[in-house]
């Protein structure tokens, strides 16, 4: 498992080109995540910044936690906590490529193409819903480290209005087109 001890800007870059897979329900999928977005507790942007609350509670725990939240009350999305236990970082994993349980992700997704290339895609695609929030990695989901490091740009994270222009979106230069 990569280090998550650590500022979250300088961890989201080395999530790139790692595995993340799951066990849910006796099923095993996995991707190699290609997009993600760093969010600290002094970024306005964050779901942290305004400080804890009941919805953010899990962004505040151990690194290695997994924070999922419903987006705009439609699709979950997931975070891995970094950082030290408090301090209210994640990382939103925006999208990967399936490497396994492909078959599984499909019947998940009610389709065969476009699986996990956008943030509430990867979440479905992985059977993460809010139920786990809060679940530390380990047995039902599991990150394993690039056994390369792939090529990265930085850019603006999307999807946002605050904070619009800080480089905290990290993604293989392959994806990017």
């Amino acid at each position: 498992m990569p280090n998550l001890e650590g500022p979250v800007e300088e961890i989201a870059p080395r999530l790139v080109g790692a595995t993340l897979e799951t066990r849910i329900d006796g099923l095993h999928t996995a991707v190699v995540l290609v997009e993600v977005e760093a969010y600290a507790e002094s970024d306005p942007a964050s779901h942290s910044f305004g400080g804890m609350t009941d919805r953010n509670r899990s962004m505040f725990g151990p690194a290695g936690t997994i924070y999922v939240y419903r987006s705009y009350g439609v699709h979950w999305c997931a975070n891995l906590v970094t950082g030290e236990e408090g301090r209210g970082e994640a990382i939103l994993l925006r999208a990967g490529r399936p490497v396994a349980g492909v078959e599984v992700m499909r019947r998940r997704r009610g389709r065969k193409d476009h699986l996990a290339d956008g943030p509430g895609k990867l979440a479905q695609a992985l059977g993460l819903g809010g139920e786990h929030d809060g679940v530390v990695l380990g047995d039902l989901v599991d990150l394993v480290a690039a056994d390369r490091e792939p090529q990265i740009i930085a850019t603006p994270r999307i999807g946002i209005s605050k904070a619009v222009d800080t480089p905290w979106r990290f993604v293989e230069v392959q994806m990017v087109g």
